[in-house]
């Protein structure tokens, strides 16, 4: 359940949605994450998975549907893991990935992602997600601490644009999401 970056985990320069696997991706480009939050139940709750991967914050930090409070942010996520515990559905809860300024257009101008989605907002929230996941007994899974630099931006390798992964970037993400998925699954709901 996603935004963007989760769409583009299915197509298949990516290396595909994990192939071979029952799963279902239910990523919208450009969503924030009171829209997620709207269409949950049926994008979700209604699919009985055993499983949910919830990823969600960075369209509200760049402010794709207007200007989102991180408190509103915070709690459309709690709201969306409450309504997936009390179907009986295992949270698994995501940090928001890195960004970085330093890729180019085709045309030399300069890519720049921190203006929308300044580093020190993304580290508050992933915060907020790690604490709050723990205080829940959700598990929370951390694509920051691998994906980030030695100065917290995106690596390069792992970017086209300096937002959305790239086949590089998924290949990093895939086990840790699949060894989260694999522990949730393990727990009890």
């Amino acid at each position: 359940m996603g935004d963007s970056i989760t769409e583009g985990w299915s197509s298949p320069q990516n290396g595909g949605f994990f192939p071979g696997k029952p799963y279902i991706n239910r990523g919208i480009s450009g969503q924030t994450t009171p829209q997620m939050l709207l269409r949950f139940r049926s994008d979700v709750v209604n699919l009985h998975p055993q499983v949910v991967v919830i990823m969600g914050g960075t369209n509200d930090i760049a402010g794709n549907t207007g200007v989102i409070p991180l408190e509103e942010t915070e709690g459309n996520l709690a709201s969306m893991a409450e309504l997936a515990h009390a179907n009986g559905i295992r949270v698994i809860l995501c940090s928001v990935t890195p960004v970085s300024d330093s890729m180019v257009t085709p045309e030399g101008r300069p890519m720049v992602q921190t203006d929308r989605r300044p580093p020190q907002t993304i580290l508050e929230l992933d915060a907020w997600v790690k604490k709050y996941a723990a205080d829940h007994g959700h598990i929370y899974l951390n694509y920051f601490a691998v994906m980030a630099d030695e100065k917290g931006f995106l690596k390069n390798e792992m970017t086209m644009d300096g937002l959305h992964p790239n086949a590089s970037g998924y290949s990093v993400m895939a086990p840790l999401a699949q060894a989260a998925i694999d522990e949730a699954r393990k727990a009890k709901p």
